[in-house]
Formats: structure tokens, C-alpha cells, sequence
């Protein structure tokens, strides 16, 4: 057994499937196939367990897998060491965060991060999808949950507040739900995910209730969701930060303000992979954004 066979463990097992693994390492799925056998027969145990879409660690797998993953980052510690040597901090991150939040809170952020670290590349994808979400070798997601995955390093960003908005002139015009079960039928703003009956959770003091919802429009921009809401089009159920200026200048109102709503989850999380590398740049990132959710009042305990 030698550190390259351990290294192709790591990506293999990270990549989750042998073609996605080949295409990573830019080699053919029948050879990344035969070393991985190569270094079963050299051990004597099954380290994988293959299925037709996915290969999973055995017990003896998973250890060896840490111990290849410990390697690969002392490597990828001691090259960066080496040729960052004398220089200004360099890299890539690679970041998804959601639409609206993304936009509208950290894209201050993004730019004095960028302003204070200029050899520093950001990456960033704007999207609100949350499964799966290393599929594009991502290093840093961010998304609003309730509980974050059990396999990913969750840090807590802060709570996420959704209100019941709508313009002033449509509430002068045509009125407020009043009570939680008139969302049901008012012409509601709203996010949705795919397949999933839409429902928003409501809690006032230790009480839970849910309420089905059927809204008359629906997407995953949240300007646009916005821009609606402003229009007089209908009832928002949103995230506060989305529609907090307008709150502030009068242009939209509330209603329900006493319970506490949501719909994809009640905390904004910084997502990233366990025992994976961290360059400088990343460390850096992860470090500076977590400081600003915490200044911004939005950042929990890390």
C-alpha cells in the first residue's frame, strides 16, 4: 500500500461513483477500477461496496479512507506552504449561496472580502437547491435549513425570520389575512420546492401549527418575488432581509407579527465537507464571513 493507492481511495470514495471519480482524476473508468482492485487484493479485505449508481466504504474502508484524507491534506498543506512562500494571499473558494440572501446581505460581503484579498478568485453560484450540494466540487455552501446534513460541518450563521408582507396599497385595497388559516386563500408570494406540497410552519409560543399553501406565484428569485410584492400583486411570505428596506421606508407592511413563520427551515447555515483541505484563502473566507454574519447581528454560535 503506498500514498498514491490511499489518494485514489479518498477521491473515489469522494467523488461517490467510479466514472465521476475517472472523469476527476482524468483517467479511464476501467483503470481507476483496477488500481481500486489492486489495492483490495494488496489489504485482503473489501474497502468499497459497489452499486449500480454509488460505492459506499466498508468499515476498514472508511479507516483507511481517513487516513488517506489526513495524507492528502498534509500534502496539499505543505505544497501551498511552499509556493505561497513570500507572497500575498492566493487561491480560489468556490461558493454557492441562495438567491435572495446571497444578493441582498452577502454580496456587501463578497466584495470588501474581495477588496481586502484581490489574489483571492471567488466562485460564486447563486441557487437555492439543497441536496447535494458537493455535486459541483463546491467548497462553501450556505443555505437556510431547520437541522443541517449529519455529513457535512454546519456553522450557524443565524436565524432566519419570514414575514407576511404585502404593498400598502394592496393592504389598504384589498386587506391583510388576519388570522393564519387566511393564507389559504389569499393570493400568495412565495418560494417553492419542487415536488413537495407547499406548507408554512407557524409557531406562537409553543404552539405549532402548519398551513397549506397555494400560491399564485411562485419562484426562486427572490427579487423577483420582490418585485411582485411591491407591485400589489398579492400576500409575500418571505424572508425578512428580502423586503427589509421596503419595510423601513413604509412602502410594504406585515401581518401575522406574532407568530413565527417558515417554510424552508429557521437558520442560515455555512455548509462544507468534513476532513477536506482547506486552502489559506478558504480558512480566510470561511473566517471573514462568519465575522461579518456575527457583526451583522445575524451570526449564531460558531
Amino acid at each position: 500500500m503506498d500514498v498514491n493507492s490511499l489518494t485514489l481511495l479518498v477521491e473515489i470514495l469522494d467523488a461517490g461513483n467510479l466514472s465521476e471519480a475517472a472523469r476527476r482524476l482524468k483517467m479511464s473508468r476501467a483503470n481507476v477500477s483496477y488500481h481500486l482492485n489492486q489495492l483490495e487484493r494488496s489489504v485482503g479485505l473489501q474497502l468499497v461496496r459497489r452499486t449500480t449508481r454509488r460505492v459506499e466504504p466498508t468499515e476498514i474502508g472508511l479507516q483507511l479512507y481517513e487516513h488517506g484524507r489526513a495524507i492528502q491534506n498534509a500534502l496539499l498543506a505543505a505544497r501551498e506552504s511552499v509556493t505561497t512562500l513570500g507572497q500575498s494571499l492566493q487561491g480560489r473558494v468556490r461558493l454557492s449561496v441562495p438567491s435572495g440572501y446571497g444578493q441582498l446581505v452577502m454580496s456587501g460581503w463578497l466584495i470588501e472580502f474581495k477588496r481586502l484579498y484581490p489574489g483571492i478568485v471567488l466562485d460564486v453560484l447563486f441557487e437555492n437547491r439543497v441536496e447535494d450540494l458537493m455535486r459541483d466540487e463546491v467548497d462553501i455552501a450556505v443555505r437556510i435549513m431547520s437541522e443541517p446534513p449529519q455529513n457535512l460541518v454546519a456553522r450557524d450563521m443565524g436565524s432566519v425570520r419570514y414575514v407576511a408582507c404585502a404593498s400598502r396599497s394592496f393592504a389598504e385595497s384589498r386587506g391583510m389575512p388576519v388570522r393564519l388559516g387566511e393564507l389559504r386563500t389569499a393570493p400568495l408570494i412565495t418560494a417553492a420546492v419542487v415536488g413537495r406540497q407547499l406548507r408554512v410552519a407557524a409557531y406562537l409560543r409553543d404552539e405549532r401549527h402548519e398551513v397549506l399553501l397555494e400560491p399564485t406565484i411562485i419562484s426562486e428569485n427572490f427579487l423577483f418575488l420582490r418585485q411582485v410584492v411591491l407591485a400589489g400583486l398579492g400576500v409575500g411570505i418571505l424572508p425578512d432581509y428580502v423586503v427589509h428596506d421596503d419595510l423601513k421606508r413604509g412602502d410594504v407592511v406585515t401581518t401575522l407579527d406574532e407568530w413565527r413563520l417558515s417554510i424552508f427551515g429557521t437558520n442560515m447555515y455555512m455548509l462544507y465537507m468534513p476532513n477536506r483541505h482547506h486552502t489559506r484563502a478558504a480558512a480566510t473566507f470561511i473566517d471573514f464571513i462568519l465575522d461579518q454574519a456575527r457583526a451583522s447581528g445575524r451570526g449564531g454560535v460558531a
